[in-house]
């Protein structure tokens, strides 16, 4: 059964069929402390279902990114069709990678993307989050029937990142870890395996001042979430409360050059490469600027699993 569950300042809550907020009572300070607190998120969602025009309205203000950090925080490279093709990879030769983000960079779903001022080049990247409701000791095997044995909940997610910092030194780490680079939210949507077996419907949607930039479904992935749990798990433990981001569709600023371009630029030393990309990039108007508000959905075509929708505006440091 899906619970949206939203956090504020205040502590954690049930969202009713009518965007009410009604209290969860708990203890719980962390996402993982809420995840093992089934029963009292089952009892405000019996209470949301009975009466959900009761509790209180939040404003958009009020809403913390639902998953608490310090946790972690791992990302999946280039896992969909259409951006394996935006970056001049063969969707079906690219082998799944994964790169860690600093929890530090996880912020709220209406928090200020702040751009640090030595970054020009600020993409963004929509990605669905699984969050882990269970340990993933290494050498796990996960299945598609197992999947919800380790996966809570999901949660919108935009992996910002800094193309200037990322490609030369090819330095995801720091590119992507910026204070408010992983804003997530606005609920954490708590799923069972009926749930989960709908991932393929979820679409994905990213627009920059109400003009769609990505648009595609989870049926454009490469690697699926149970395959890459298992792929992860090979070598990275995962708790409760850490969160994957599965990969983002065609759509991002970056895009490649091209195949000739490519093998052009093959033959300048790497300092004089990068010279000439970056200043082509100057003259691409889809990296984020200051003022732009970047909105941010994940929901099916028909409602019935819905993440919400996070909107944040940028700034300059």
């Amino acid at each position: 059964m899906m619970i949206p569950v939203a956090r504020t300042a205040e502590g954690w809550w049930v969202e009713s069929s009518t965007g009410r907020l009604h209290r969860i009572t708990t203890g719980a300070s962390t996402t993982s402390d809420l995840l093992a607190d089934r029963a009292a998120v089952t009892e405000a969602a019996a209470h949301a279902a009975s009466d959900p025009d009761a509790g209180r309205q939040a404003g958009r203000g009020e809403l913390l990114s639902p998953v608490t950090a310090p946790c972690r925080v791992v990302a999946q490279m280039v896992n969909y069709r259409s951006h394996a093709e935006d970056s001049g990879f063969d969707p079906d030769t690219v082998p799944p990678a994964f790169f860690r983000k600093a929890s530090g960079s996880v912020s709220g779903p209406y928090q200020d993307l702040v751009r640090p001022s030595h970054v020009r080049f600020l993409d963004y990247e929509i990605e669905l989050g699984l969050v882990m409701g269970a340990d993933l000791p290494v050498g796990t095997e996960v299945t598609a029937a197992s999947l919800a044995r380790y996966v809570a909940a999901l949660v919108v997610a935009n992996d910002v990142s800094a193309r200037d910092l990322q490609l030369p030194k090819t330095q995801f780490y720091e590119s992507k870890s910026y204070p408010t680079f992983t804003p997530l939210g606005p609920r954490l949507l708590l799923v069972d395996a009926d749930d989960l077996a709908r991932l393929s419907d979820l679409r994905l949607t990213l627009q920059v001042n109400g003009a769609t930039r990505q648009n595609n479904t989870v049926t454009d992935m490469i690697v699926k979430p149970a395959r890459a749990l298992t792929l992860l798990a090979r070598f990275q433990t995962l708790q409760p409360g850490d969160v994957l981001l599965t990969g983002t569709p065609g759509g991002t600023a970056l895009k490649s050059p091209g195949k000739l371009a490519t093998k052009l630029a093959a033959l300048l030393p790497p300092q004089k490469r990068w010279q000439k990309f970056f200043a082509r990039q100057q003259h691409n108007p889809y990296y984020l600027q200051d003022g732009d508000v970047v909105t941010a959905r994940i929901a099916t075509d028909d409602g019935v699993l819905d993440l919400g929708e996070q909107r944040t505006a940028v700034r300059a440091r």
